[in-house]
């Protein structure tokens, strides 16, 4: 197997492992060479230091746009030099680390806000102003104005208000690891982007370079050509 030296580390790595510093985009190798003195485009970088580098560069553009690199920052520049995935269904994280008590706190908040629960509720009141005032009238358990309905009624309010802001908070954390999680895509897609854009626009002018180079090669060699092609005593013709 071929093998080539990384001239930061001095290791031995395979040469589909390594990297020629003359195909880095220039912001990236000046980094490179102002923390390794010496390093040319002439030499080699593994993979590895590479990925280094690049999440340190990362850093320096996001600090100089941003200001301080937070935690939700730290981990897009990690993400991007370990190549991982850092989008997540949010919603289903969020859900498996929920208590029973607030499983059911959320089923109540979301049975007590529908037309359901207006409807039975509606229902029930009817049927116990009927029961109250025309089945058992002569003898009716709760005689009007209905003081255990108003005391049945104090006690559901009571208990549901609390119930319906615990979900509300919940609902809150959720939005805004949601938010928070799609700030980390954006912000990697944004500096994935611009990656691809600066390593094209190096790619084009290395290419161009290579292309005048040949070009010039060419030229040298039709003057060549045309040299010995050319008599040497001939002479254009004079007028007479």
């Amino acid at each position: 197997m071929n093998t080539g030296t990384c001239q930061l580390t001095q290791r031995e790595f395979p040469v589909g492992e390594l990297v020629p510093l003359s195909a880095i985009r220039p912001r990236l190798l000046k980094l490179i060479q102002e923390a390794n003195p010496g390093v040319g485009e002439q030499h080699f970088i593994s993979g590895e230091e590479l990925n280094k580098f690049r999440a340190q560069y990362v850093r320096g553009v996001i600090a100089d746009e941003v200001g301080e690199v937070t935690a939700l920052e730290t981990e897009v520049v990690r993400s991007m030099q370990e190549h991982e995935l850092i989008s997540e269904h949010v919603d289903r994280e969020f859900e498996t680390n929920l208590t029973f008590g607030e499983r059911v706190a959320d089923k109540i908040a979301s049975f007590g806000g529908s037309w359901t629960f207006i409807i039975s509720f509606g229902g029930f009141l009817a049927a116990w102003i009927a029961v109250n005032t025309v089945f058992l009238a002569t003898r009716p358990p709760d005689p009007y104005p209905f003081i255990l309905l108003n005391l049945i009624l104090s006690a559901l309010a009571s208990i549901q208000a609390p119930v319906i802001m615990m979900s509300q908070n919940r609902q809150e954390a959720k939005d805004r690891v949601r938010s928070e999680h799609d700030y980390k895509v954006n912000l990697k897609a944004e500096l994935e982007i611009r990656h691809l854009h600066e390593k094209m626009d190096h790619l084009l002018k290395q290419q161009a370079q290579r292309l005048l180079e040949i070009q010039q090669i060419q030229i040298e060699l039709l003057e060549e050509v045309l040299k010995k092609t050319t008599p040497a005593g001939s002479a254009a013709p004079s007028n007479s």
